[in-house]
């Protein structure tokens, strides 16, 4: 990759960090994981209470890109057809007409994902993995770029339908965001008093930037020592004795994508040690099942990937592509 694309992606990536920064406060490294999971061209999921921003955050990279953007809030009620579309019989034209649902847009919000059935859950994931919807028998192939944000309290269970394996697999991330420091509160309260700033944004990158950021992404360089350091990682996990399920080799790949990604977003050509420690845990944690049941276990994920990366030799920061 030539220093004038990097320096090109470098000013594209701080106008949609600053357009973004004009809504959300304090919220830096959530905001990169984001981008990041979007020059990987992955989904992400935001887990945090209600009231952390997860939404607006989400509105504001919508509407940061030229991309079409829809929201659709889950709950019991939602049916897979809700989300793909349905064949109707138009009587003026004595056909059957497809009308699309919202998953034939750039970016979906699935707010509250956890909410609706097992079900209409498991029906995004042909979309999320293959970018493309099957209906009736036909193959509808979706717009690129494609991306599913979806929000969830982990806190609330009333009513909710907890994400099974399959599907969280397909998220390349899990961010959480956490309470806000005491100045950005205060800088909070102050943006929002008078209105919201959400409708002020304008987009800054178009879809087709947004792809080819993708395809640049793919193209960062990885040492083959980190390759070897991620397959460490995942093999540690497999042998964990806290872990029922480890991480899996799409997982690996999950972690070498995403890490190609943060080092374009931060505005390199290739991938360091510390972006694989950085992204281990949002790539990995939700992708294992620990063994709750034994006494005295770790009872986090989170708690398993940070002592795994406390164990294993991490390579040397000098070495280079």
């Amino acid at each position: 990759m030539r220093p004038a694309e990097i320096s090109e992606i470098s000013e594209r990536i701080n106008r949609i960090r600053a357009n973004i920064g004009r809504v959300i406060v304090g919220r830096e490294e959530a905001v990169d994981l984001l981008l990041a999971t979007l020059a990987a061209g992955g989904h992400a999921l935001l887990e945090d209470v209600p009231g952390m921003g997860k939404t607006l955050l989400a509105k504001a990279l919508a509407r940061s890109l030229g991309c079409d953007f829809k929201r659709v809030q889950f709950t019991p009620d939602l049916l897979p057809s809700d989300l793909s579309g349905i064949y109707f019989f138009n009587q003026q034209t004595g056909a059957f007409e497809f009308r699309p649902g919202p998953l034939f847009t750039h970016i979906l919000l699935a707010d509250e994902i956890n909410r609706a059935t097992p079900r209409t859950q498991a029906s995004l994931l042909e979309s999320m993995e293959e970018r493309q919807i099957t209906i009736e028998g036909k193959t509808h192939v979706l717009r690129q770029p494609f991306m599913v944000i979806a929000t969830q309290n982990p806190v609330e269970h009333r009513g909710t339908f907890p994400l099974p394996e399959a599907q969280l697999d397909r998220f390349l991330m899990r961010i959480s965001f956490g309470y806000p420091s005491f100045e950005d509160e205060v800088a909070i309260l102050e943006r929002f008093r008078e209105r919201n700033p959400l409708d002020d944004l304008a987009p800054v990158l178009s879809a087709e930037e947004a792809v080819n950021l993708q395809r640049l992404s793919a193209s960062v360089r990885v040492h083959p020592d980190l390759v070897r350091y991620i397959v460490r990682i995942a093999e540690a996990s497999r042998r964990h004795p806290d872990v029922a399920l480890g991480i899996s080799p799409r997982g690996s790949q999950a972690l070498l994508r995403a890490a190609q990604a943060y080092a374009l977003v931060q505005g390199r050509d290739h991938v360091v040690p510390d972006d694989v420690k950085r992204l281990a845990v949002p790539v990995l944690a939700h992708r294992l099942l620990l063994h709750y049941a034994a006494p005295g276990r770790a009872s986090r994920p989170e708690e398993v990937v940070r002592g795994l990366l406390a164990e294993i030799e991490v390579p040397a920061e000098s070495l280079s592509p």
